[in-house]
């Protein structure tokens, strides 16, 4: 099948449907999610969306603690930007539906504004516990009434589709390949202008907070197609994820602490002032090392997370959705500490774009987690991440809107999807073997803490998979798991071979190889694209 639009959306998440409902006033839009709505990245937020609210806070309070959170690597100018432009994003998020928790206390019914690690001040507008959830059912709700848009659910991409620009010959993006899961046909979806909005990757890690779908899948197939990527060894790590047998990838929200959460070793002690002296409200980082540390050397299999001291009442009202899981699973968190661990939790590198959310490829755009903007530098601050989805999507569609003004071209004539002499596969069991493999391997030798041993080992062990899925991926008919497999490899590869190229420790990346942290050498991004790549594998 061949679907013509003048915007496709890659993603269905808060970044690609706020940028679906803006294009649709100019257009036709389609929208490409590889599961149902609302299963995203963003459904799953927890906390809040960060931005200055109160008259207490400021425009230079928030830009100074999230370049502090960035350990040096911040784009300041962006961060100012995504700062300033936050109140309207806001706005229009409230002008589409989204009910934001306002404080019972308060007769006029102010916002209630949290705050969460490496915050100075209360700027983080929530829904209760279940803030994306929010933002998502609006924004689903405002889509599913748009004539414009096309919601093509269940279809996954597998590769860009690229052709002249009618011009000098430049490769530019013309749409993408797109597995239909229901029919396993591949259809061809052709547009004047490709957004990606595809969230992170915390599936290539064998724990994480992130839902099944967060395989990488755009920034794989950006890379692919030759776009410039960035900073992908800077992988968040959440500190506090519920450890459970029957709670997969339940994340407990950094807002816990920022209400008075302790992390308490199993013996009751408090252990996080002995790291840092903004204890439990330290960048996620600092947490994340500190928890790490104190199970590894001390053999344990988890920390604890206490919030019994504050009043059962507020805990019950604040947080409901943790406070009903938990009690699900027979944990009662206003009697009791709960076990947590840290996981995967948010990929701060992604596909380099400009202030306009532009690729490195004409007509490709990327906005939310699967772009690397600068804002985040090398070590995400909390609730940044929402904020920065949202004002990208506005920004990709200011230079979407004039674009298909004042350019009239059309697609060129590409070929549909080729098959070859490719047929089905009776060896599946390969895909998960590798599948699990690249995970643990991750988990082990990339994981919160690294030595230049251990990324060697993965090197040697991503290359040898790879080959491996090059050869499976051309022999056999595509299915979901073969895409989702040759995507995290990638990815992978792509977090191994920037981690080994940076030779110091800042935010995310810790070597203890090279513990300090070096700013006459390595105040930088670490870009790679794929002829560099390329050349890595060779050498």
């Amino acid at each position: 099948m061949r679907v013509e639009s003048d915007t496709l959306v890659i993603g269905g998440g808060i970044a690609g449907l706020f940028f679906a409902l803006k294009a649709a006033a100019q257009g036709t839009v389609t929208l490409l999610t590889k599961d149902r709505l609302p299963e995203s990245n963003t459904a799953y937020a927890q906390g809040g969306i960060a931005s200055v609210w109160s008259a207490q806070d400021s425009f230079a309070a928030h830009v100074e603690d999230t370049l502090e959170a960035g350990a040096g690597l911040c784009h300041r100018d962006v961060v100012e930007l995504v700062v300033r432009e936050g109140p309207d994003r806001i706005r229009d998020l409230i002008a589409l539906g989204t009910h934001f928790s306002t404080r019972a206390d308060q007769e006029d019914r102010e916002y209630d504004l949290a705050r969460e690690g490496g915050h100075s001040h209360r700027r983080i507008l929530h829904a209760s516990d279940a803030t994306g959830r929010e933002i998502v059912r609006a924004l689903i709700t405002a889509v599913r009434g748009e004539p414009r848009i096309r919601v093509l659910e269940n279809h996954i991409a597998i590769d860009l589709m690229l052709g002249a620009d009618g011009g000098g010959g430049t490769p530019t993006c013309w749409g993408a390949y797109v597995l239909d899961l229901a029919t396993r046909g591949i259809d061809s979806v052709v547009a004047r202008a490709t957004v990606l909005a595809t969230g992170g990757a915390g599936k290539v890690y064998l724990y994480t907070s992130n839902p099944d779908i967060a395989t990488g899948d755009g920034i794989a197939i950006a890379c692919r197609a030759g776009a410039t990527i960035g900073n992908m060894e800077f992988f968040q790590f959440h500190p506090t994820c519920l450890y459970h047998p029957q709670a997969k990838s339940f994340l407990l929200t950094e807002a816990l602490r920022g209400e008075g959460a302790v992390l308490r070793l199993p013996d009751g002690s408090p252990f996080m002032k002995r790291y840092d002296p903004r204890a439990e409200l330290a960048p996620r980082d600092v947490v994340a090392r500190a928890i790490d540390q104190e199970m590894k050397v001390h053999g344990y299999e988890h920390v604890y997370l206490d919030i019994s001291h504050r009043d059962p009442a507020f805990v019950r009202r604040r947080f409901p959705t943790i406070h009903r899981r938990c009690l699900e699973l027979g944990l009662d968190m206003t009697r009791a500490p709960l076990p947590v661990v840290p996981a995967a939790h948010y990929c701060c590198g992604g596909v380099v774009t400009d202030e306009l959310a532009r690729t490195s490829i004409p007509r490709l755009y990327a906005c939310g987690e699967v772009a690397m903007t600068g804002l985040h530098g090398a070590n995400r601050l909390a609730s940044n991440s929402l904020l920065e989805a949202v004002i990208f999507a506005a920004r990709a569609h200011r230079d979407v809107r004039d674009l298909l003004r004042d350019d009239s071209r059309r697609p060129p004539a590409l070929p549909d999807w080729n098959p070859g002499d490719a047929v089905d596969s009776d060896e599946s069991v390969v895909v998960t073997q590798n599948w699990d493999e690249i995970r643990r391997l991750m988990w082990n030798y990339v994981g919160i803490v690294r030595t230049n041993r251990r990324l060697e080992r993965a090197r040697k062990r991503i290359r040898m998979l790879q080959q491996e899925i090059h050869e499976y991926y051309w022999n056999f008919l595509v299915t979901s798991d073969l895409v989702e497999l040759r995507n995290i490899a990638l990815v992978a590869e792509l977090i191994i071979e920037s981690a080994i190229s940076r030779h110091e420790s800042r935010g995310l990346h810790y070597n203890r190889d090279t513990p300090e942290r070096d700013d006459r050498r390595w105040r930088h991004d670490t870009l790679i694209g794929r002829e560099t790549l390329e050349r890595l594998r060779r050498s």
